[in-house]
């Protein structure tokens, strides 16, 4: 068809776009004169195209059109008009003019909201359904009959912005090419709009918009929502006209801050670290995030009483450059403008929301180190200002919040350790809904440690919705993927920095001995981190050659992208450590990650947030929950905006997490579940390294380890003597404080899973495996189990079958020669964690690592893993990988793009 195009904006540079896409002639475009020197981006768009242009500033006067513009148009011979977003009135005669009339895209479900605010006054209303129409024009009253409508939920927190980003502008553009298309097929409908509902309301203006604050909480909310970036909802503060931005409703409001006395309102507004928290007549709350003063200058609301306070920076002669750069780049884009000076505004000088787009991203190119949000430049609109925060922010010098952590802090192993104990939540440490906490205990001693708050499901929706946020529309999801590795990088550093607190914290916590807290449980953790802040810059796709549509030609490619909102639930063997293997590849390949630590060891995770704070990870990247996993875990496992599981813990637990994640919303998933892992021990073997590698195989961490060597397997020549020289090896063994630098074995977890053990060594009495030392409890305070070894164990015994999780070692005898029975031997269990085998002789080793069923194989030792290693299992042992570029994929998805060309 032969199509006119009346309109501007964004919006109908796209349509227009599609339009010509659908093989439809344009035969004129009609928009607004050029503002400030610049044209409407539909006008720049037709130029370039070759298509007709025509930038009337109206098309009636004293209404009555005007005879020259209506001819000029009538010329084009258009049989179809098309009005994607326009603020002109159009004469009928030109509305009725096209064989097939005109159409017109409105932001409302028609007959509702009409008028040309018809977005604002969705939300000012609270609507939980908005949407838009395609009807087919009238006078200008949209009353005309509806062609096409499409509808969407309305969040409680949307603005304008939101919806129309989500929604109205990408699905609006394909309906109004989907209209255009009924039409040509002569299947369009004319349906009358009905009088039931319809409502018509004013059009938002500033002198309109001013605050009725005799109203709850809700409807002051929608009402700075709905008005929300234009025109502004404003009230009298401090004898000034101030506009509210950037509101949400808050279910526990802040009570710590300056009060802000605000005349009409039922009681003062709190300023506090979040923003400005505002009372409707109900005493519930919202709260609003930024403020714009009559001279134009937006601050965070945060800032009000010290927004003027912060003098100039004087720039050293590499940020003269970086200035001077940017005063050409607003050259550029403020081509209107002679010259750029320091009280150049942006804004007044013609830019607009694009140009705020273009400029964040000219400053990204030019100082990576600088990262930017669209609000940054509202609130520094004169090129001084700007440059003042352009290189505040490059210093660290931003004006950030700093962050606050209510310590508990203990005088223990020669330094004096600092615990965080709250909820991690959007950059802050906050209570738990209800003020709810619980006691985490020392396993040396039995004592409390200290409270800790204890999430609820609500807090829970909160962590996901602030994850959710940085990663849609935070700078995480903008960064740059070198600088996301810098910051990963940063906080290993701070990790190490603190190496010899978080050890400590470990080993008050989880009972792990410090030596080994030091070089295992935190060593490993920051080489993950610095391990995987390295591949942030290299995750890529690849091309892919497919059979070409001739006579055209293609292009297949793919793209890795991360996933989204991820959740990571980690165990109490080795808290830090679990949260690192997780974490490190998740934020690598650029999500954001709600993380439950184990309930009974939340310590070093919190403590972690803390340093990722610290180390400049923006806001809702990492969010930690102490709680339990019946409520915690499981709302993870249900929540329908994250996307991605991990988890390490009991195959019980995972196979009821896997359950949740699929009736959900399909959830990817990753496990690491239980293990019996077997290590076989041939005749051959070093016997030395042997004994020294088998003992660390059961009793490293305590037995605490999900691929200890859950049944050794000995060759029979040489199973006395194994068994003689394990004894005396255990017999050496210091039992004691995890704090004292010659202790070997330290206190178990926790209670319960000390019961467990001790049931566990009693079944294997009563079933008659020989039970040749350990199998109690020590009798001093805490949690202690005495290294245990059995013998002569069965195949058919529960023992022989079901992981301790303990210090507790299985001992099995095999025949001499006999490698393929004592292989069918092995692999008879369900799990398929890890495996090992000892022999000098390299083809029966190759041999045995290939015929064992498990996720890893050790030949000639036990326990080494590398972060640049894949760890995970086979069969109910679990799917996935921790560590190395497998692990990487577990938090990526894979995009194919084809092109036909």
């Amino acid at each position: 068809m032969k199509i006119a195009v009346i309109g501007q904006s964004l919006f109908g540079q796209e349509v227009y776009k599609e339009l010509r896409k659908d093989g439809h002639t344009i035969v004129g475009v009609f928009t607004i004169p050029d503002k400030d020197g610049k044209a409407d981006p539909l006008a720049t768009e037709a130029e370039k195209d070759g298509v007709p242009v025509f930038k009337f500033p109206r098309w009636r006067v004293k209404g009555q059109a005007i005879p020259e513009v209506v001819a000029q148009y009538k010329a084009t011979g258009a049989e179809l008009n098309v009005l994607p977003f326009c603020s002109q009135f159009i004469p009928m005669e030109v509305i009725d003019h096209p064989k097939h009339g005109s159409i017109i895209y409105h932001p409302s479900l028609l007959p509702r909201h009409r008028g040309a605010s018809a977005i604002n006054w969705t939300l000012i209303h609270g609507d939980r359904k908005g949407g838009f129409t395609v009807f087919w024009a009238d006078d200008g009253l949209d009353t005309g009959p509806i062609l096409l409508q499409r509808e969407c939920d309305v969040d409680p927190n949307d603005t304008v912005n939101t919806i129309y980003k989500r929604f109205l502008f990408p699905e609006g553009v394909k309906g109004t090419v989907e209209a255009v298309r009924l039409i040509a097929e002569g299947k369009a409908p004319r349906i009358t709009q009905p009088q039931e509902g319809a409502t018509y309301e004013c059009i938002q203006k500033k002198d309109n918009s001013k605050i009725d604050w005799n109203q709850s909480a809700e409807a002051l909310h929608n009402w700075i929502r709905g008005n929300d970036k234009v025109p502004g909802a404003w009230a009298e503060v401090d004898g000034q006209k101030v506009t509210f931005y950037g509101s949400s409703l808050v279910d526990n409001s802040p009570t710590n801050g300056q009060p802000l006395e605000i005349p009409g309102a039922s009681q003062p507004g709190i300023v506090t670290k979040a923003g400005l928290v505002l009372f409707g007549n109900d005493s519930k709350a919202l709260l609003v995030k930024n403020l714009q003063f009559e001279d134009g200058k937006m601050i965070a609301a945060a800032q009000y009483f010290n927004s003027g306070s912060s003098a100039a920076v004087e720039l050293t002669e590499e940020e003269k450059t970086f200035a001077e750069q940017m005063r050409a780049v607003w050259q550029s884009i403020l081509t209107n403008v002679t010259e750029i000076e320091d009280s150049t505004d942006f804004f007044k000088s013609g830019a607009a929301s694009m140009d705020v787009v273009r400029l964040v991203e000219e400053v990204k190119l030019r100082a990576s180190g600088c990262q930017l949000q669209n609000e940054d430049v509202y609130m520094n609109t004169t090129f001084q200002d700007f440059i003042q925060m352009c290189v505040r922010k490059l210093r660290g010098e931003d004006g950030e919040e700093e962050l606050v952590v209510d310590y508990v802090e203990k005088n223990i192993n020669n330094m004096t350790i600092k615990m965080p104990h709250q909820l991690f939540i959007n950059g802050e440490f906050v209570d738990a809904d209800g003020g709810k906490t619980y006691k985490t205990i020392n396993p040396t001693d039995g004592t409390a440690i200290c409270d800790v708050s204890l999430a609820q499901i609500s807090d829970v929706d909160r962590a996901v919705a602030a994850a959710k946020e940085a990663f849609e529309e935070g700078e995480w999801g903008r960064m740059n993927p070198r600088d996301r590795g810098r910051l990963i990088y940063r906080l290993a550093d701070l990790m190490e920095e603190h190496q010899e607190e978080l050890a400590t914290i470990e080993a008050i916590d989880s009972g792990a001995v410090y030596t080994l807290a030091l070089k295992t449980h935190v060593g490993m953790s920051i080489q993950t981190f610095r391990y995987f802040a390295g591949w942030c810059d290299k995750i890529q796709g690849s091309t892919i050659p497919i059979n070409q549509a001739r006579p055209n030609r293609n292009l297949t490619f793919t793209k890795k992208e991360p996933i989204g909102v991820c959740a990571i639930v980690i165990p109490w063997n080795y808290p830090l450590m679990m949260l690192a293997w997780k974490t490190a590849a998740c934020l690598a390949a650029g999500n954001t990650v709600v993380l439950k630590p184990a309930q009974v060891t939340p310590l070093t995770a919190l403590k972690f947030a803390e340093l990722a704070a610290r180390a400049g990870l923006p806001k809702g990247v990492v969010n930690i929950l102490p709680g339990s996993g019946a409520l915690v875990g499981q709302r993870l496992s249900d929540h329908p905006d994250v996307r991605k599981l991990g988890f390490t813990g009991s195959t019980e637990i995972g196979k009821h997490i896997m359950k949740s994640c699929a009736v959900s919303n399909v959830k990817k998933v990753s496990l690491e579940l239980g293990g019996k892992s077997p290590l076989i021990i041939f005749g051959d073997c070093d016997m030395d390294k042997a004994v020294r590698m088998g003992m660390s195989s059961v009793f490293f961490n305590k037995g605490e380890n999900c691929i200890a060597a859950g049944r050794l397997f000995v060759e029979d020549t040489i199973h006395d003597q194994f068994v003689k020289r394990v004894v005396e090896e255990v017999k050496k063994m210091k039992i004691g404080d995890p704090l004292d630098r010659s202790t070997d074995h330290g206190p178990q977890n926790h209670k319960a899973h000390l019961d467990k053990l001790v049931e566990y060594c009693q079944t294997g009495i009563k079933e008659g495996a020989t039970l040749v030392c350990g199998s109690k409890q020590v009798q001093r305070p805490g949690f202690f189990f005495e290294p245990t070894l059995f013998t002569d164990v069965q195949d058919h015994m529960y023992i022989a079958k079901e992981e301790s999780f303990g210090p507790v070692m299985i001992i099995s005898k095999f025949k001499s020669g006999d490698v393929d029975d004592v292989l069918r031997r092995a692999n008879a269990t369900e799990y398929g964690l890890a495996s090992g085998v000892f022999t000098r002789d390299i083809s029966k080793a190759l041999y045995v690592s290939e015929k064992l069923n498990a996720g890893t194989v050790f030949v000639n030792t036990y326990n080494k893993t590398d972060v640049a290693s894949p760890f995970g299992g086979f069969k109910q042992s679990g799917f996935g990988k921790d560590l190395g570029q497998d692990a990487l994929n577990e938090y990526l998805k894979t995009k194919a793009v084809t092109i036909e060309y």
